[in-house]
């Protein structure tokens, strides 16, 4: 597995006196979890919702992609539950955002809080796990049409754009934009809003290889810091994280990859400092 933070920018080894549960993070690629196996685990854990879902999808590709995605979280989160994949109840937000429903008690392995997020695109699922707080995941893969990115450039602010077109056409004006597409995402997704908040209502100031320098959160972010990761798990696939910088924050990242019944020891990632302006 490749990883490609960079030392200086928080991949190094997490302190061992960590109290403060980690961050999860799985990168699954589909072709971990082959199709007849997905559709058992699926028949047997995946709610009515889901199942209704699955059913809509008109390509078998986009089929097998959600499948191996809602599989992935429903194992992901029994891990760290305590609980079996199919008594596990996931709500959903006015929006749209997943919850896992809390149970009177706690948890079987503790606490009563799990958040999560997950995010898919270009044959991968990105799942994001975190205890205590929010958390918010994007991938998106480097291959994406000219014009879509185009597109997405006109939703940042004057700053961004400007950022962004530095770079020359190509693959380097491509990476700059879906560094700014995935923190956006991510962070939007982390505060629960999605597509819902305007993306030229915050900005990001970033480092010329990965790393984000400076946030500027939108007028109604009670929060204000922010610990933003950049990571190229696999080439040419980006991936985005976001969680508060609370009181008690997670202050580093176990990244697993592949299906979660891989025993295979995590990388650990130090997560970068707080960003962003804090509120009174």
């Amino acid at each position: 597995m490749t990883i490609t933070a960079p030392e200086s920018l928080g991949a190094r080894p997490a302190p061992r006196t960590e109290t403060v549960p980690p961050v999860k993070l799985w990168l699954c690629p589909n072709d971990a979890l082959p199709p007849a196996i997905a559709q058992v685990l699926a028949s047997h854990w995946l709610d009515e919702r889901e199942h209704t879902t699955a059913g809509r999808f008109l390509f078998e590709r986009d089929r097998r992609q959600y499948l191996v995605a809602h599989t992935l979280v429903r194992r992901a989160l029994a891990l760290e539950a305590g609980l079996a994949e199919s008594e596990l109840v996931i709500w959903r937000s006015s929006r749209g955002r997943p919850f896992l429903q809390p149970l009177p008690g706690g948890l079987p392995r503790g606490g009563d809080h799990l958040d999560f997020n997950l995010s898919h695109a270009g044959g991968y699922s990105l799942l994001g796990i975190v205890r205590r707080q929010r958390i918010g995941v994007d991938v998106e893969g480097l291959g994406r049409e000219a014009g879509s990115l185009e597109t997405i450039l006109t939703t940042f602010t004057p700053e961004e754009q400007r950022w962004a077109a530095g770079a020359p056409p190509g693959r380097r004006r491509d990476r700059r934009v879906l560094r700014l597409w995935t923190l956006k995402e991510a962070y939007s997704k982390a505060r629960g809003l999605g597509l819902g908040l305007p993306f030229d209502e915050f900005s990001f100031s970033l480092a010329e290889d990965r790393g984000v320098r400076g946030f500027r959160p939108p007028a109604d972010d009670l929060t204000g810091r922010w610990r933003f990761l950049e990571l190229e798990p696999v080439p040419d696939v980006l991936a985005a994280v976001a969680v508060p910088a609370d009181e008690q924050p997670a202050t580093h990242l176990e990244l697993h990859h592949g299906f979660p019944w891989d025993r295979s020891a995590p990388h650990t990632i130090v997560l970068p400092e707080p960003v962003g302006l804090p509120r009174e």
